[in-house]
């Protein structure tokens, strides 16, 4: 025998010699009865009716596919509106500078008129 060989028969004995080992435990052992109990019901099930697991597999699938399909266009969706928004971003900022703008100039012209017709009032 090889060592490679010696390497997986000695994991598999050791697994084997632990699983044993931990069957000592009462609470373990009725745990597994529990387990096997229900592995075996549902494997009878499924060879009694394949029929109606491979319905509920297909039917799983396709409900996967079509939430698969869901996400998918919702990401598509997201992605063309924060390009929307990357492609508005620099048009939106130019018209703010230009509303400031506009806004400072007028504030500029009333304050200039203010002064002037102050001034104009006080020479009169």
């Amino acid at each position: 025998m090889t060592k490679n060989n010696q390497f997986w028969k000695g994991v598999l004995l050791g697994a084997a010699a632990g699983g044993l080992l931990s069957l000592l435990d009462k609470d373990t052992r009725e745990a597994m009865k529990e387990n096997a109990i229900k592995t075996s019901s549902k494997v009878r099930y499924i060879v009694r009716h394949p029929g109606e697991v491979t319905d509920r597999v297909k039917d799983t699938v396709e409900r996967f596919k079509s939430t698969f399909e869901t996400v998918s266009e919702d990401i598509s969706y997201i992605t063309e509106k924060v390009e929307e928004l990357r492609e508005l971003t620099p048009q939106v900022t130019e018209m703010l500078k230009e509303t400031k703008e506009t806004f400072v100039l007028n504030e500029e012209d009333a304050l200039v008129d203010d002064v002037l017709g102050k001034e104009v009032k006080n020479y009169n």
